[in-house]
C-alpha cells in the first residue's frame, strides 16, 4: 500500500499545518479556510487597482493578490497601500511574481506576501529537449539558490509570507527534462525553492500545485502532501496549501471544475486557503469560493471526533496517478456497465405513482429530448411490487419515449413480504435499499428475488460509515450464497465520496475488487443552483478522479435534461467523458492583454459545437503554452493588440491582430479537420 498522503482517506479530518501570518490574516492552523482572488487591473493604474481591492474587500476576500510583472509595477506598491489605507481598506495583499526577480525584491517591502512561481523566477522556459548529468543538474539548483536566496532573506527581515506557488503549465525546460510533465515534476520544482527557505530558517511558507486538469492538481497536491510528511517537520508544524484548479473558465464548465479539484481536495482535508479561478470578474470568484470552504468546514468540525477506519485495503492502488478501477462488465439490456464501458450517465425519477407514469414519463421524454448528443443511458425508478404493475409501469416508461434500461428501486418496500420479483421486459436492474438493520436473512431473500427474476442486482447501502464496512461483506455474502452473479454496489450516504472510497476498498479487502459501483447524488434542498451545481460537482467528480464509477446518477434536479446535462458537465471536468467543446481559459489579471471575457465569450460563440476539441484562450504568455499541452488550439496574448495561435504545443501563427485572430483559429481548425458546421 502506497504511505498515505492524509492520516485516514475514509474520514474528512482537516490536515494538521503551522500557521502562517498574512498581515492580519492568518493562513493554517486552527484558523478557518481563508478565501481569496485576485485583481485583474492593470496595477499601474492605481485608482482602478485599489476600486478592485475595495470590492473584493467588500463581499468578502479576505487575501487579494496582484500581479507585479516589473519593477514599474512594484514601484506603485506604496501608492496603493495609502490608498486603501485612505478608504480604511486593510486586506492584506500579495504580490504575484513571474520572471522578475528584482520586483519581487522591491514588492517585499510592501506587501505582506509574496507568490513566487518556482518554474521561472530563475529558470526560463524555452521549450528545449536537454539532457542534465546528475553535476549540471546540481550546479543548476545552485544557481537557483544563490538567486532566491536574497528574497529569502528579505521576507524574513520583514516578516513577509511566501507562496511557493508551482503551476502545471510553467515548468522549467530543466524540471521537465528530468520529471516529465508530472505532479512529481510540479512537487520536485517547489521542493527545491523550499529546501533554501529551510536552509535560512524561513518558514513562513505556504504552497501551491496548480492545473487546469482536475486530476493532476489533486494528484500534484496529494503527492507534495505526502512528501512534506516524509521529511523533518519544521517549527509549528509542516506547512499550509493554497489550492485552486487554474484556467477552469468561466461559467457552469468552470464552477464545475474549481468544485471537483478544490472540492476533491477538501473533503481529504487538505487546504487552508482557496482562490476559485474563473474567467470574470473577480467579484464573482468570492461567492463560489466561501460556498466551498463553508462546506468543507462544515464537515471537518463534524468528523472531528469520527474514530479512524482501517479497512486493511486502499481505495486506489495508487492515490498519486489516475487509474480507473477495473470492474468486470454487466450487460443491462444492451447498455454494458463496467469493463471498458465509459462511465455512464443516469437520471434518477424518485418515486413515482404507477398511475401517473404515463404523464410523467411523457414530460421527462421531451425534456431529453432537446439534449442532442447528450444522451440519457439508464433511467431510474422506485416502484413496489406488491402495489404497482411493475410491468406496466416499465412499458409505458419505454412507449413514452424513454427506451433506455430501467432500474427500478424497491425504496420503503419490505423485502421479505414479497414472493416473486416479475420479469419485466427492459428491466436493467433491480436496486434493493439495505441498511445495517436488514437481517441476514432478508438479504439472503432479496437476493435470491433478484436471481429469480434473471436481473442485475444493486445493493444500496445505507449507513454511517463506520457501519458501511460491515454491510458490504453481508450483503456479498448473501449475493453468493444465492448465487446472484451481476451484482453493483452504491451507496445512499451525506459522505458521498467517502462512501465511495469506503465501499471500493471494502470490495478489494472482501475478494470482490471488480464489482461496478454506481455514484449518486441527490440535490440539496437548496434553490441556489450554484450550491446545486457544486455540490453535485464534488460528490460526483472526487470519487471519479479517484477511479471510482462506473455509472452516475443525479436525482432531485430539474428539469430532467438539466440533470443529465450536469452529469455529462462533471464527466468533463474530471476528464472522463469529453462530449462538447473544452475551453481552457484563464482568469483575467493584470498581464492580461486583451479583454478575456469578452474574447472567451466570442470564441465560444463560434465554436462551441465543436465536439472533443478543446481550445485553449491565454492573456499572457507565463502558463499559455504549457497550460496549453494537451489542448488542441491555442489563442495567447502575445503583445498589446496581438494574438499568437497555436496548434497543439506549436506556433503556427504569431503576433496577429487582434480583430482577425478569431476568424484565422476557426481557419486553423478547419485546416486541421476538426470543423463542423454548427447546426
Amino acid at each position: 500500500m502506497n504511505p498515505r498522503y492524509v492520516e485516514d482517506p475514509f474520514i474528512g479530518r482537516r490536515r494538521a499545518t503551522r500557521e502562517v501570518r498574512v498581515g492580519d490574516v492568518g493562513i493554517g492552523g486552527t484558523h478557518p479556510l481563508r478565501v481569496q482572488s485576485m485583481t485583474n487591473t492593470d496595477t499601474r493604474d492605481v485608482r482602478a487597482t485599489v476600486d478592485q481591492i475595495e470590492q473584493l474587500a467588500d463581499v468578502g476576500c479576505e487575501i487579494v493578490r496582484l500581479t507585479v510583472p516589473s519593477i514599474r509595477d512594484a514601484e506603485v506598491l506604496p501608492d496603493i497601500r495609502s490608498e486603501l489605507a485612505r478608504r480604511l481598506v486593510g486586506v492584506p495583499l500579495v504580490a504575484d511574481i513571474h520572471f522578475t526577480p528584482n520586483a519581487a525584491m522591491l514588492a517585499a517591502e510592501h506587501v505582506e506576501k509574496v507568490r513566487i512561481n518556482p518554474g521561472n523566477y530563475i529558470d526560463k522556459k524555452k521549450f528545449e529537449v536537454r539532457e542534465f548529468s546528475d553535476l549540471e543538474y546540481e550546479a543548476e539548483i545552485a544557481k537557483v539558490a544563490e538567486r532566491f536566496r536574497p528574497l529569502v532573506l528579505r521576507c524574513k527581515e520583514r516578516g513577509v509570507a511566501m507562496r511557493i506557488g508551482t503551476n502545471h503549465g510553467s515548468l522549467s525546460d530543466r524540471i521537465m527534462n528530468r520529471f516529465g510533465d508530472t505532479p512529481l515534476g510540479m512537487v520536485e520544482s517547489a521542493l527545491e525553492f523550499l529546501d533554501v527557505c529551510e536552509a535560512e530558517s524561513y518558514y513562513d511558507v505556504v504552497f501551491s500545485m496548480k492545473a487546469s486538469n482536475t486530476q493532476v492538481a489533486i494528484q500534484a497536491y496529494r503527492l507534495l502532501a505526502q512528501r512534506l510528511d516524509a521529511r523533518s517537520t519544521p517549527p509549528g508544524g509542516t506547512y499550509p496549501f493554497h489550492v485552486g484548479i487554474t484556467e477552469a473558465g468561466d461559467a457552469e464548465d468552470g464552477r464545475i471544475k474549481s468544485a471537483i479539484g478544490i472540492g476533491a481536495l477538501l473533503e481529504d482535508g487538505i487546504g487552508d486557503t482557496i482562490r476559485v479561478s474563473l474567467t470574470e470578474h473577480p467579484v464573482r470568484e468570492v461567492p463560489v469560493a466561501e460556498a466551498l470552504a463553508q462546506r468543507a468546514m462544515s464537515r471537518w468540525r463534524e468528523d472531528e471526533a469520527r474514530a479512524p477506519i482501517d479497512l486493511g485495503a486502499s481505495f486506489t492502488s495508487d492515490p498519486y496517478d489516475h487509474l480507473r478501477r477495473q470492474t468486470r462488465g454487466i450487460d443491462l439490456v444492451g447498455l454494458t456497465i463496467g469493463g471498458d464501458a465509459p462511465v455512464r450517465v443516469e437520471l434518477d425519477f424518485g418515486v413515482v405513482r404507477a398511475a401517473d407514469v404515463a404523464g410523467f414519463a411523457e414530460a421527462r421524454a421531451k425534456e431529453l429530448s432537446k439534449l442532442g448528443d447528450l444522451v440519457c443511458e439508464s433511467v431510474r425508478i422506485a416502484l413496489d411490487p406488491a402495489r404497482d404493475d411493475v410491468v406496466a409501469a416499465t412499458g409505458t416508461l419505454r412507449a413514452s419515449g424513454l427506451d433506455q434500461p430501467v432500474a427500478v428501486s424497491l425504496a420503503g418496500v419490505d423485502i421479505e413480504s414479497i414472493d416473486t420479483l416479475p420479469e419485466v421486459d427492459g428491466l436493467g436492474r433491480w436496486i434493493l435499499p439495505v441498511d445495517s438493520k436488514t437481517s441476514d436473512a432478508a438479504l439472503a431473500h432479496a437476493a435470491s428475488l433478484a436471481r429469480n427474476a434473471g436481473s442485475a442486482l444493486e445493493w444500496s447501502l445505507q449507513a454511517d460509515l463506520d457501519a458501511l464496512a460491515s454491510l458490504v461483506e453481508r450483503t456479498l455474502t448473501a449475493s453468493k450464497s444465492a448465487g446472484a452473479q451481476d451484482v453493483l454496489f452504491s451507496c445512499e450516504s451525506d459522505r458521498a465520496n467517502h462512501a465511495a472510497r469506503i465501499l471500493a476498498a471494502q470490495l478489494t479487502a472482501s475478494g470482490a475488487p471488480a464489482t461496478p459501483i454506481v455514484l449518486r447524488h441527490t440535490a440539496e434542498g437548496s434553490s441556489d443552483l450554484d450550491r446545486q451545481t457544486l455540490a453535485a460537482a464534488i460528490d460526483l467528480g472526487a470519487p471519479l478522479c479517484d477511479g471510482i464509477g462506473d455509472i452516475v446518477s443525479l436525482t432531485g434536479l430539474a428539469p430532467a435534461g438539466r440533470a443529465v446535462d450536469l452529469a455529462y458537465r462533471v464527466l468533463q471536468g474530471a476528464r472522463l467523458r469529453t462530449t462538447r467543446t473544452e475551453f481552457i481559459s484563464c482568469p483575467s489579471c493584470g498581464r492580461t492583454l486583451f479583454d478575456l471575457e469578452e474574447v472567451t465569450a466570442r470564441i465560444k460563440a463560434r465554436t462551441e459545437h465543436l465536439k472533443g476539441v478543446k481550445i485553449a484562450i491565454m492573456g499572457c504568455i507565463v502558463n499559455g503554452p504549457g497550460e496549453m499541452a494537451d489542448a488542441d488550439f491555442g489563442y495567447v496574448g502575445s503583445g498589446p493588440g496581438k494574438i499568437t495561435l497555436y496548434v497543439g504545443k506549436d506556433v503556427v501563427v504569431r503576433s496577429i491582430d487582434e480583430a482577425q485572430a478569431t476568424d484565422r483559429l476557426v481557419e486553423l481548425i478547419q485546416d486541421a479537420g476538426r470543423w463542423l458546421d454548427p447546426a
